[in-house]
């Protein structure tokens, strides 16, 4: 029997009645025993709230973040720290890109050129430029320049050097190495720009969604997935198809793949899909597969050099480990407290992966073990993106509770 489950009622035997007389006109023997409860203080013991009965007040959530950010008026859905500077860049459902310190929260700038949903806002690999992008595919790219001590002021740090409007945009990615700015549209065309000339190049679609892309470790080669199920390996400079895994393939995917990932040194690749397929591929093609327990949402590779490990994230909260050599699970990740869907991995060393759910937390796990090491808590639902920045040993969380986060990783345990 569940725990909130109330007692049943016992049966009564006709033996168990006793007969009561009522008596309207005869007042009570002692009318001190009687209490009197004006119809306020009755509602408020019954939980009664304008003529509705209240819900059980929940327990507050335990924030442990050193730092939330509060001018989203909607859902906060990418956010990004500067590489250099004390920087953090939030986009979200109201339209608006902020910039702020990551010291104190101030806003240094607000941009207001976008007129839809914010979902991608990345800087560079050098932190020299700012690309965001909106649902609608306006994609604009700025200069970033120093601040001076992060306070605001005459001093703008970001200056628009670039525009593009696409059409309806799906991702949005800077190679790891180049100024070179990708994105996915919902027609399957991808976008390659050379930023800020803007230059473009583009990889034809076949009319089926773009759902992700992952720069190669030489950062020569494109990976991504489509709706179908399909994925492919694009040659970036002659903008040709090195392959495609479809349904014409016995290892492919069933349904539509979110989850992709190229390995930073070896010619490695790796999917996941809505059927829980992983497959494994190299630069010739599919070479190995495994199942996963649900929909994998979010694919991600160690950063270890000696161990070739790659974890996956399902819709059902599974997080699995797995050896890309042997295309075998190593690892399962001890579940959370419930059941919660993994939004984005993140490798923070070659041992410690980092897992955003759908219930608001963030957690940390020993990957050679499967045990959890922390617990981030604070948001008050979805988390959607994360960033990690290794010189601070700090985490910016984006949230469905028009927050974002700043978590210290030290010294946080469960």
């Amino acid at each position: 029997m569940r725990e909130n489950t109330p007692p049943r009622v016992p049966e009564i035997d006709d033996d168990d009645y006793e007969e009561v007389q009522l008596m309207d006109d005869a007042p009570p023997d002692d009318e001190d025993e009687l209490e009197e409860i004006q119809l306020e203080e009755l509602e408020q013991r019954l939980g009664i709230v304008d003529g509705e009965e209240g819900e059980m007040e929940e327990e507050p959530v335990e924030d442990n973040s050193i730092l939330t950010f509060t001018s989203h008026s909607s859902a906060v859905f990418g956010c990004d720290l500067h590489p250099g500077q004390k920087l953090a860049v939030t986009g979200g459902e109201d339209d608006k890109v902020f910039l702020w310190s990551t010291e104190n929260g101030q806003v240094l700038q607000r941009l207001t050129q976008h007129n839809d949903t914010l979902t991608d806002v990345h800087f560079n690999h050098d932190g020299t430029y700012l690309a965001t992008g909106d649902m609608a595919g306006e994609i604009f790219v700025f200069k970033v320049l120093p601040t001076a001590g992060n306070q605001p002021g005459n001093h703008i740090p970001l200056q628009q050097v670039w525009q593009y409007s696409m059409g309806d945009m799906v991702w949005l990615r800077w190679h790891h190495a180049a100024n070179v700015l990708f994105a996915g549209g919902d027609t399957g065309e991808i976008f390659v720009f050379r930023i800020p000339n803007g230059d473009v190049k583009i990889l034809t679609g076949e009319g089926e969604r773009c759902e992700a892309g992952a720069i190669s470790h030489d950062g020569k080669k494109l990976f991504v997935s489509y709706s179908s199920g399909k994925i492919k390996l694009w040659d970036i400079k002659t903008c040709k198809a090195l392959w495609t895994v479809d349904e014409n393939n016995p290892i492919c995917h069933k349904s539509t793949v979110t989850g992709v990932a190229c390995d930073k040194d070896y010619p490695m690749y790796v999917s996941g899909g809505f059927d829980g397929h992983v497959i494994f591929c190299s630069n010739n093609g599919p070479v190995g597969s495994a199942q996963a327990t649900g929909a994998v949402e979010c694919v991600a590779f160690s950063p270890s050099t000696d161990l070739k490990l790659v974890a996956t994230g399902t819709l059902p909260g599974q997080i699995a480990v797995w050896d890309c050599s042997k295309y075998t699970l190593r690892t399962l990740c001890e579940s959370a407290d419930t059941e919660e869907g993994i939004t984005k991995l993140e490798w923070l060393n070659e041992h410690t992966l980092v897992a955003s759910t759908l219930n608001g937390n963030i957690y940390g796990y020993d990957a050679r073990t499967g045990s959890k090491i922390f617990k981030l808590s604070g948001h008050l639902a979805e988390v959607y993106d994360f960033k990690y920045k290794a010189s601070e040993n700090i985490i910016l969380s984006a949230s469905e509770d028009n927050t974002a986060k700043i978590y210290l990783v030290e010294d946080q345990s469960l």
